[in-house]
């Protein structure tokens, strides 16, 4: 009987103790890694620059722009940028873009994200990484 009652207290103390492990350990803090494309983020604030940039967290790959107007245009935008991946493509970026009216043409938000990806690119290059 104690035997048994002791066999049942181990079981049962192994399997709390096997409980309370097996996540992740915790990381200390400043040493996350940022998950976003470096190419990426720089072109973002390259081609933007015209934009003041109210938030940029590279942790969460997110940047907000206030309003502002381009070079050569009277027309104001502002943006909100996520880079969500750390490979250098496409599917990494989104953009969405907005004038004082609302949402802007299609066209209009594709060309930003053209411009951003070819800046990207020639940021690489540049970097000798290709």
């Amino acid at each position: 009987m104690i035997r048994l009652a002791r066999a049942s207290l181990m079981v049962l103390l192994i399997g709390a103790l096997a409980a309370c492990g097996g996540g992740p350990a915790p990381t200390p803090r400043g040493a996350e890694n940022v998950a976003v494309n470096r190419y990426l983020w720089a072109a973002s604030l390259d081609v933007l620059s015209f934009l003041p940039v109210q938030t940029a967290d590279p942790f969460t790959g997110v940047i907000s722009t206030g309003f502002g107007t381009p070079p050569g245009s009277g027309r104001a935008y502002r943006a909100t940028i996520q880079v969500t991946d750390p490979a250098l493509d496409a599917r990494s970026l989104n953009v969405a873009l907005q004038s004082r009216n609302g949402p802007v043409a299609l066209e209009t938000q594709r060309a930003i994200e053209d411009a951003i990806l070819s800046r990207a690119r020639q940021l690489r290059i540049a970097d000798g990484a290709l």
